[in-house]
């Protein structure tokens, strides 16, 4: 659909009151294939790919996650929603948290999965990795700021990045299949994905510029994670004045994933309990 100057790719399915799912780096809507039935027998469910991700168009700019909510924000109105429940993991979560931020009067709910929206925090990451210290050192972070030298690097090859972070990131390293990472790998092969998905990361100073002019979220916020859990913890508990904090134990990054009945549950419970 034609939005703001480019054009979002999204799957929907189910009945009921509408929840929008968005997806980060590096995948696309199939994020959310396993939790999608299970909250389609209660709600109407829209996953989107963010702009410049999979089936959505690639621009040369907008990449900003405020531009991107407003993406989400017309693609909404368009479907003639005026109120919606929305989730994000990873990339997907500083877009929904944004969408939140600007479009309180549109956000029933608001769901953070396992990423809080760049903060000034983020300036203090370490360039190298800690010696000592049981992490995954992000390198992405940095890399992706780059400009033009990824996608000539990596056209074709992001197959190498995918898997680097899946068995990374995860604990079960069984529950992203190999089809899955063929959908993800294909999804960011061409120099004009690897580019517009970077760009994500290259407009992180907007954003964290743009979360100084953001107020605090009155509708309810429900943020579930496993690593990322305690970032969360800390970003949030100022920011959200009703807020729900689910911890996943034996769990990575890619929650959706690892745990996709019990994270599918926590949203489902969260959401009909507003609506009792």
């Amino acid at each position: 659909m034609a939005v703001n100057g480019t054009e979002l790719h999204y799957v929907e399915g189910g009945e009921g009151n509408p929840i929008i799912l968005l997806p980060g780096w590096p995948q696309t809507w199939w994020a959310y294939h396993k939790v999608m039935p299970i909250l389609a027998t209660k709600f109407k469910v829209i996953a989107i790919d963010i702009r410049g991700m999979g089936s959505s168009h690639k621009p040369m700019e907008g990449y900003d996650k405020k531009n991107m909510a407003l993406d989400v924000y017309m693609l909404v109105d368009k479907l003639g929603y005026n109120s919606v429940a929305i989730a994000g993991h990873d990339i997907g979560a500083h877009v929904a948290y944004s969408f939140a931020a600007q479009f309180k009067e549109v956000t029933s709910n608001l769901i953070m999965l396992d990423t809080p929206h760049p903060d000034p925090s983020m300036y203090s990451l370490p360039m190298l990795p800690i010696p000592g210290l049981d992490y995954t050192y992000p390198w992405w972070v940095a890399f992706n700021q780059v400009k033009n030298l990824p996608e000539q690097l990596l056209e074709g090859k992001m197959d190498i990045v995918t898997e680097w972070i899946f068995s990374q990131m995860l604990q079960d390293k069984d529950c992203v299949s190999e089809f899955d990472k063929k959908v993800y790998a294909s999804a960011y092969n061409t120099a004009d994905a690897i580019r517009a998905s970077n760009a994500w990361y290259q407009a992180f100073g907007q954003d964290i510029n743009d979360s100084k002019s953001y107020t605090k979220l009155t509708m309810p916020v429900c943020a579930v994670g496993g690593t990322g859990y305690d970032m969360l913890q800390g970003a949030l508990q100022g920011q959200a004045e009703d807020l729900q904090l689910f911890r996943l134990d034996g769990c990575g990054h890619f929650i959706l994933e690892e745990q996709p009945d019990i994270v599918a549950g926590i949203i489902m419970e969260f959401l009909q309990r507003q609506l009792t």
